[in-house]
């Protein structure tokens, strides 16, 4: 039993429900597009196109001793990012591996995410998006409120919104054909907890992570594109470190990078809002040269700004960041000395603000200078020579 063309031929193992809805669809497709490509067609997830009627080549055994003869002749090429880009030309992700942008809830992640898909789309590539969160008209109209073109948009942008697992009917070869046919550079993947809990996997379970790894995003990541996934921080900010919710093997199994989105002004239409981004990790090892070091241990990568005029118009910008080589001034210090100031019934000595304001001493010492040198506090000797604080003007942090 074979397909109409004589293109597609059913497996003999393949069951009579799977060959049927095999049929169906060569029926409705194979005048129009090349054969669909079932890359989950064994428990193991193991990329294999379906059979065609020509002996397709042999795929090699991933226990074979590989050849490192170009690692050896100084020929190897460590891998690039190149998908997406900075506003100085530095790339975000690399192609054919697997990453991960987290941050807290309306903290920019899909917006980001989306601006790389805008940049991939003007530079004449193809992009699927995989949505378990959202709604084809909020992702299409954030696009377009980027700039994004809707010629672009209906020729190389696939929306795919599950509905059910990736197991049931023809939902593989669906998603399949979708790849094959544009061939992608970039696939983000939003909401993960919740693809995750469709497919009756639990979420600290590190087996079940790397089970949903190895059933949709290597596969994916195995034709080439870079895999993105975005996801959630844990709440608690002390302890977050580096790690989306979940199992620990979110950030173990990314062999590309990981960003955390640290937001700094929300987010919303008529607004701006901001994101500090950071490296959690960065396994080729190419993007931490184009970030600055962090007391966290993330290094700095860029400030995302995303500027909305209304909702048809969005301007989003990722910039570089600059080392300071001024004075250190520590902000969020100085915001809470000029809060300390203000509250208080009368002029602070600082043993007051020491009370008030906590912290190490040598700290608050240096963010005291810097709201004197700017001129937002007063320095006045009191009774005894103390030194007595007023403030002449409120101070607010940048984000």
């Amino acid at each position: 039993m074979t397909c109409p063309s004589g293109r597609h031929v059913p497996e003999p193992d393949d069951d009579a429900e799977y060959t049927r809805q095999l049929i169906l669809m060569c029926q409705e497709r194979c005048q129009d597009h090349e054969p669909a490509v079932d890359l989950w067609a064994t428990e193991e997830a193991q990329p294999v196109r379906l059979a065609v009627a020509q002996e397709p080549a042999a795929r090699v055994p991933t226990w074979r001793p590989r050849d490192l003869q170009d690692v050896l002749d100084g020929t190897y090429q460590a891998p690039q990012p190149t998908v997406g880009r900075r506003d100085d030309g530095v790339g975000l992700f690399y192609p054919g591996r697997m990453h991960s942008v987290v941050g807290e809830s309306e903290g920019g992640k899909t917006w980001f995410a989306l601006m790389a898909v805008a940049s991939e789309l003007t530079a004449g590539n193809s992009v699927v998006f995989i949505d378990f969160e959202d709604d084809a008209p909020g992702v299409v109209g954030r696009l377009l409120a980027l700039g994004a073109t809707v010629k672009d948009i209906s020729d190389r942008f696939a929306y795919i919104r599950p509905e059910e697992p990736l197991s049931i009917g023809i939902n593989r070869l669906e998603i399949g054909q979708a790849l094959n046919d544009l061939r992608p550079t970039f696939v983000p993947i939003d909401g993960v907890t919740e693809g995750m809990a469709m497919h009756g996997m639990e979420l600290k379970d590190n087996t079940d992570v790397a089970k949903f790894g190895r059933m949709l995003l290597r596969p994916i990541a195995e034709m080439g594109a870079a895999v993105a996934t975005l996801d959630h921080v844990v709440k608690d900010k002390e302890g977050r470190g580096r790690y989306a919710i979940g199992g620990v093997h979110k950030l173990n199994g990314l062999n590309g990078a990981m960003y955390v989105l640290e937001n700094r002004k929300p987010f919303g239409v008529g607004v701006t809002g901001k994101s500090t981004v950071r490296i959690a990790k960065d396994r080729p090892g190419q993007l931490r040269r184009h970030a600055l070091p962090h007391q966290s241990g993330l290094h700095w990568f860029a400030d995302f700004v995303l500027k909305s005029h209304d909702e048809q118009f969005t301007e989003a910008s990722l910039y570089r960041p600059i080392e300071n080589d001024g004075p250190i001034r520590h902000p969020d210090v100085m915001k809470r000395i000029t809060d300390a100031i203000a509250g208080a019934k009368e002029p602070l000595n600082t043993r007051g603000l020491e009370a008030r304001v906590g912290g190490r001493k040598d700290v608050l010492a240096t963010a005291l200078a810097a709201l004197v040198d700017e001129g937002f506090v007063e320095v006045q000797l009191g009774p005894n020579r103390a030194k007595l604080h007023t403030l002449l003007k409120p101070f607010e942090t940048e984000g």
